[in-house]
């Protein structure tokens, strides 16, 4: 690997040069079958130099053993000062921490879970203006008790963010009106007389099915969606049920199959 102009003025010879050292101590913690080649070395501080061997255990493809050794000044006898496992640039390794406020989905909370929301969440804006200062937690905590002392209600309700995040997250989803059960959809929603009306802004795009037979029964859906559940569709004459036809019964005794 290259070495930086820093590097050589800080590279101990004794040290850089202590490999059989190094693989000695790495000896000493793992099995030898688990240690490849030697790699190489970087520099880590004045006398402190990293030996990097090949780590051919299963299963750590692009991992490296790392060795550290350091000299006391005047002292030419090297000290193990760790050994440790570390991936390389090739290596396997686990993805990136997601906090579990963004990996939670739709559809994963369990009874008892609980999804707190920040003071601060975009999506919500107090029920009454306050003015635009920015209030501290003390105050909003304050807030929070005077609208529930008056009771006021909601403390919070939809910022026009949140409202049309809303908005487009149903109208891009299973309720919108690109969904495959929409495209075959012999009509819309907006003529299907199973459909409640919503009230506010919302209501000019959206509103809840109430067909207890259709798959949106109690969602949210766009105007402009469909189901085969419509108010209006009637079977045409060829479409409509046909009752079986007559069972035949079999009068044919053994003693009349015997005279042929």
């Amino acid at each position: 690997m290259p070495v930086s102009t820093l590097e050589r003025k800080l590279t101990d010879a004794a040290t850089a040069d202590a490999i059989d050292a190094a693989r000695s101590a790495l000896l000493e913690e793992v099995d030898a079958s688990d240690v490849g080649d030697h790699l190489g070395h970087q520099v880590d501080g004045l006398r402190v130099v990293t030996h990097l061997f090949e780590c051919t255990r299963r299963g750590y493809r692009g991992w490296q053993w790392a060795v550290t050794l350091t000299r006391a000044s005047r002292q030419r006898k090297v000290t193990v000062v760790e050994v440790v496992l570390l991936p390389g640039t090739d290596a396997i390794v686990a993805p990136a921490w997601v906090p579990y406020r963004d990996r939670l989905q739709p559809g994963d909370m369990s009874p008892g879970d609980l999804l707190p929301v920040t003071d601060d969440d975009p999506r919500l804006v107090p029920t009454y203006s306050f003015g635009d200062d920015p209030l501290d937690t003390d105050e909003k905590a304050q807030i929070r008790q005077v609208a529930k002392d008056l009771g006021l209600g909601r403390v919070r309700v939809l910022s026009p963010e949140g409202r049309d995040a809303a908005a487009e997250r149903w109208y891009d989803g299973q309720a919108g009106p690109d969904a495959p059960i929409a495209k075959s959809a012999p009509h819309h929603c907006y003529s299907c007389g199973f459909l409640v009306r919503l009230s506010g802004p919302l209501s000019e795009t959206f509103g809840v099915c109430a067909n207890g037979d259709a798959n949106d029964d109690g969602r949210v859906v766009a105007f402009q969606h469909g189901c085969g559940g419509h108010s209006e569709v009637r079977l045409t004459k060829r479409q409509q049920p046909q009752p079986p036809a007559p069972p035949v019964v079999d009068t044919v005794s053994l003693d009349d199959l015997e005279k042929f």
